[in-house]
């Protein structure tokens, strides 16, 4: 399995200490959507079949390595909410920890940080799913180390996750206060 790895990370084994859940962030962009239907409106563009494989195949990826996630807040576009009911699907997770949250769509690095900040309360583990450019915003602001890009030179490709980690400390939208475990894309899978 090939990933996008950051300096001196090591793949999380909860088993080790299960006394001192960690606290992580998990950032996803949506997977390809479809752009062949001219008078849709974006807000309505559904996923691609590649774009569903690559929901799916993130969502597995998720489930391998063991990601026990609280809250998943997700845009409410077409496009999100199909990638979020696969990743969803694929972790066997029930459908009531998702919040359709209108303000994902289309917002701003300071719109998502309010976001974060009020879903993140009293638990371990968030997932958002949304767009660009807000999404590469608010993972570069909250890594500790420039998240890498691709050969492409882009950050969160369709369908992209990094998982951010606080260690015990809990969940905080303060500038470079996280510790970007992984950024992982489906074609590095």
């Amino acid at each position: 399995m090939k990933y996008t790895e950051t300096k001196n990370s090591h793949p999380i084994n909860r088993s080790y200490n299960k006394t001192m859940p960690k606290y992580q962030l998990i950032i996803m962009r949506h997977a390809k959507s479809d752009w062949s239907e001219d008078n849709k409106l974006d807000f309505d563009r559904p996923l691609t079949n590649r774009g569903i494989k690559a929901a799916k195949q993130m969502g597995k990826w998720l489930k391998h390595g063991q990601y026990p996630i609280d809250r998943i807040i997700c845009s409410p576009a077409l496009r999100a909410k199909q990638t979020c009911h696969l990743v969803v699907g694929a972790l066997n997770m029930p459908e009531n920890i998702v919040n359709f949250e209108p303000g994902i769509y289309g917002a701003s690095c300071s719109d998502l940080i309010a976001l974060v900040e009020q879903y993140s309360k009293g638990i371990h583990s968030l997932l958002i799913i949304g767009h660009n450019p807000g999404l590469d915003q608010l993972l570069c602001h909250l890594s500790q180390n420039p998240p890498p890009v691709n050969d492409c030179a882009k950050l969160l490709t369709t369908a992209a996750v990094a998982v951010l980690d606080y260690g015990s400390s809990v969940i905080s939208v303060n500038a470079h206060a996280a510790q970007l475990r992984y950024l992982i894309r489906p074609k590095e899978l």
